[in-house]
């Protein structure tokens, strides 16, 4: 069996509550906080900072998780799970009733894009979940955070260093592996169109890529695989040219920016979260074995094209840094570093 997964450090947990402030968190005074994907990635580190900062400021708030399979998520996170402020609730975020309740904030935090079957199962999640979500936000009136994408975007084009808000390209539509950009796409408007109309409170935020504890090593993130090798010492193998640019926010910093966007945004806005600092693939590889002191040998298994520009995937945060007077967001290196440490615990008695 599994063993049940540590808590976020403490560094991690002060650095969220002090980003978010005193100010912003007293916002969540009384509530009640639904969060749809609460079990995943993004959503544990949600739950991980309003737990505790209820625990610091006695906000009162109540927070329901929707999960299909509450005793899976019991038993992999008991210390969220257990929680004394939360409550699980069993449903699939496409057909949820929001069981008679209330509610003054909904975080929706589904849609898993490692975990569905199907480009029709996706966008079908994307679409039909956003709207039961936007309906359940609706009969309480309540404030609405939609997690979208940096894939909205669809491929960057090489002659823009970042994507800002104002881009408007968009995903190839003849392309059935669009379907996570395509649905996100269409959420957000779905979420503008319901604050047009019915006068909800509704921001998105755009997110790109992470790197912080419960972040998976064996899946298809590239800094999650490097890591792992990176610890174990064994060889980096980069399946591509290496030469493909990222960036990466450590998932404090990304947890306290989507509250602040829940507690302070404007509505119908859509905000970039991600990193600010662009590193190439091959790069990336060679900084975490240099953060980690790894003797890993790191093998890029193609060369590059000839006079090929390089693929980007980067965002512009300016606005949602200026906007929320946000500090500069932890270094890749030192988030690389606190990321291994949790891993490397993770087992430990």
């Amino acid at each position: 069996m599994t063993a049940p997964l540590r808590p976020i450090d403490e560094e991690d947990l002060e650095r969220i509550h002090s980003i978010v402030t005193t100010h912003r968190w007293s916002g969540l005074g009384g509530a009640h906080v639904l969060l749809t994907g609460g079990t995943g990635f993004v959503g544990k580190w949600l739950l991980s900072a309003i737990v505790d900062a209820d625990r610091r400021q006695a906000l009162n708030c109540r927070v329901s998780v929707l999960t299909r399979d509450p005793a899976a998520f019991a038993l992999a996170a008991p210390h969220l799970a257990r929680a004394h402020n939360v409550q699980l609730l069993a449903g699939d975020v496409r057909d949820f009733d929001g069981n008679g309740q209330t509610f003054s904030h909904v975080v929706h935090a589904a849609t898993d894009v490692v975990a569905q079957a199907s480009p029709l199962d996706t966008f079908d999640t994307c679409l039909t979940g956003t709207r039961r979500v936007l309906d359940t936000a609706l009969a309480s009136r309540a404030n609405v955070l939609l997690l979208s994408s940096g894939a909205v975007y669809g491929r960057q084009p090489p002659s823009l260093d970042a994507l800002s808000e104002s881009y408007t390209g968009a995903p190839d539509t003849l392309k059935p592996a669009s379907a996570y950009g395509e649905g996100k796409r269409a959420a957000e408007w779905l979420g503008s169109a319901y604050a047009g109309e019915h006068g909800l409170r509704v921001m998105s935020a755009r997110c790109f890529a992470f790197v912080g504890p419960y972040l998976p090593l064996d899946k298809h993130f590239a800094i999650g695989n490097f890591l792992r090798d990176a610890m174990s010492g064994n060889p980096i193998v980069i399946q591509g040219d290496g030469t493909p640019y990222r960036s990466y926010l450590h998932a404090a910093d990304l947890a306290a920016w989507l509250w602040c966007i829940l507690l302070s945004g404007r509505t119908q806005t859509a905000y970039n979260v991600g990193g600010d600092e662009a590193v190439s693939i091959a790069q990336l590889a060679h900084r975490v074995v240099k953060a980690l002191g790894s003797s890993s040998e790191i093998r890029i298994l193609k060369a590059p094209v000839v006079g090929a520009a390089a693929e980007r995937y980067v965002p512009d945060v300016n606005l949602v840094r200026s906007e929320f007077e946000l500090p500069a967001p932890l270094a890749l290196d030192v988030a690389v570093q606190r990321t291994s440490r949790w891993h490397q615990t993770v087992n430990a008695p």
